[in-house]
C-alpha cells in the first residue's frame, strides 16, 4: 500500500486542514504518515488523531532580524538531512505540505530525492516558508483566487481550504439542549479565538443587552480569557469546546469570527452566515484583514474592521447580518473553494501519476491498478 506523508506545523492551523484529509486518503488506499517538529503541536495533534509520526529538526524562517537567525539554518539543514533518511525509508508516493516552517525541510529533501511534492497555501499572501518551497513544488494550492498572481505559473490552482468531516456531523437539537436554550430565539455564536480575542470579548458584553433581546449567545472567548462575572439568561460563555463544537454550529443561525483562513473555511463548508472582525495589523501582517476583504467581495461574509469595532457597531452588523441572510448564504452555496478535499487528493494522485510515468520503478498508486 503506497504511502502519503502530510506534513507542517508551528501552529494547530497548520495541522487540522492535513488531518482532515486522512480519511479520503485512506479511502483511495493510502497509508498516511506524518512528519513534523520532535515536540510541536503537530506532534500531539497527528498522534492523537491516531497517524504515525516521526519528528525532525526545524528552525524558524524569520523575515526580522534575531540571535535565532544565526542557529537556526543550521536546525534547517539537520532537518533536511534527517527528512531524506525518513523518505528513504518510507518511500512515499507523494508529499503533501500545510506550510509554515515545519514543512520546509520535508519539501526540499522530497525535492531532492525526485518525490512529488503539493503544497498549500492558507493566506491570501504567501508565508515565507511556502515562498521558499515553490522552486521545489510539483503544485500549489492556495485558498484564494486572489492568491494566484502571487504564485508560480503553470502549477498552481485554488482548492479552498480541507475541513474536517466531523464538522458536518452536527445536530441542532443536541446542541441547544447542551446550552440549555430553545429555538425561540435565534442562535448567535461568537468565536473570540485566542489571539486578539480579548477586543472582541469586551465588545460582546458590552453588547449584551441589547444583542440578548433579540439573539441567545454561545460565546467562546478563548482559552484564560473567561469572565465569571459576565452572566446573563441566554447567554453561555466557554473558553474552549471540542466536542460539542459540531452540534454548536449546527445551533448556530449566524458567527461571529476572526478571520483566520481555517476558521473562515469552515463558515463557508457549513453555509454560515458571519460577520468577520479580523485582526488588524498591529497584531498580524495583516493576512486576516485580505481573507476578509476576500469572502467580503465574494459575498460569502459581513466584515467589520478591527479599528471600527465598538458595541454600537458590533449590534448594528449583528442585525444588519440577520436581518438578510439568504444573499451569504446563496454566495457559500455556490463557492467552489468548499470542494477542497476531493480537490487535494485528485491533486496529489495526479502528480503521482506524473511522477510515476517518468519513473518507471516506482510503486503506483491505487488509481493506476
Amino acid at each position: 500500500m503506497p504511502t502519503i506523508i502530510l506534513t507542517g506545523g508551528g501552529s494547530a492551523g497548520h495541522v487540522t486542514p492535513n488531518l482532515a484529509l486522512v480519511p479520503e486518503l485512506i479511502k483511495r488506499g493510502y497509508e498516511v504518515h506524518y512528519i513534523g517538529s520532535y515536540d510541536g503541536i503537530e506532534k500531539t495533534l497527528a498522534e492523537k488523531a491516531g497517524l504515525p509520526y516521526t519528528g525532525i529538526s526545524t528552525g524558524k524562517l524569520r523575515r526580522y532580524f534575531s540571535l535565532k537567525n544565526l542557529t537556526d539554518p543550521g536546525r534547517v539543514l539537520k532537518g533536511v538531512g534527517e527528512a531524506k533518511r525518513v523518505l528513504k525509508k518510507l518511500d512515499p508516493a507523494a508529499i503533501f505540505s500545510k506550510g509554515g516552517f515545519v514543512g520546509a525541510p520535508v519539501v526540499w529533501a522530497a525535492h531532492r530525492l525526485g518525490i512529488p511534492c503539493v503544497i498549500h497555501e492558507a493566506d491570501l499572501t504567501p508565508g515565507l516558508a511556502n515562498k521558499l518551497c515553490f522552486s521545489s513544488a510539483d503544485r500549489v494550492l492556495c485558498d484564494f483566487p486572489e492568491t494566484l498572481k502571487y504564485l508560480p505559473e503553470g502549477k498552481s490552482a485554488v482548492s479552498g481550504c480541507p475541513v474536517r468531516a466531523e464538522l458536518f456531523a452536527g445536530d441542532k437539537e443536541r446542541g441547544l439542549q447542551f446550552l440549555g436554550f430553545d429555538d425561540k430565539k435565534p442562535l448567535l455564536m461568537v468565536v473570540g479565538g485566542s489571539l486578539g480575542a480579548a477586543s472582541v470579548n469586551e465588545a460582546v458584553w458590552k453588547a449584551l443587552p441589547e444583542l440578548l433581546q433579540q439573539f441567545h449567545i454561545v460565546h467562546l472567548v478563548g482559552k484564560g480569557k473567561g469572565n465569571d462575572s459576565v452572566k446573563a439568561e441566554g447567554y453561555r460563555q466557554f473558553e474552549y469546546i471540542n466536542e460539542e463544537l459540531p452540534d454548536l454550529f449546527a445551533a448556530a443561525d449566524l458567527v461571529v469570527s476572526r478571520a483566520g483562513a481555517n476558521a473562515i473555511f469552515e463558515l463557508v463548508a457549513l453555509k454560515k452566515p458571519a460577520l468577520l472582525i479580523p485582526l488588524g495589523t498591529s497584531a498580524s501582517r495583516g493576512d486576516q484583514i485580505l481573507n476578509a476583504e476576500s469572502f467580503e467581495k465574494h459575498g460569502y461574509s459581513k466584515v467589520l474592521l478591527q479599528d471600527d469595532l465598538t458595541p454600537e457597531s458590533l449590534i448594528r452588523a449583528v442585525q444588519e447580518l440577520y436581518a438578510d441572510p439568504a444573499p451569504y448564504i446563496n454566495a457559500m452555496s455556490g463557492s467552489p473553494q468548499a470542494r477542497a478535499i476531493p480537490v487535494i487528493c485528485d491533486t496529489l494522485e495526479e502528480v503521482i501519476r506524473e511522477k510515476n510515468h517518468r519513473r518507471p520503478g516506482r510503486k503506483k498508486d491505487p488509481a493506476e491498478e
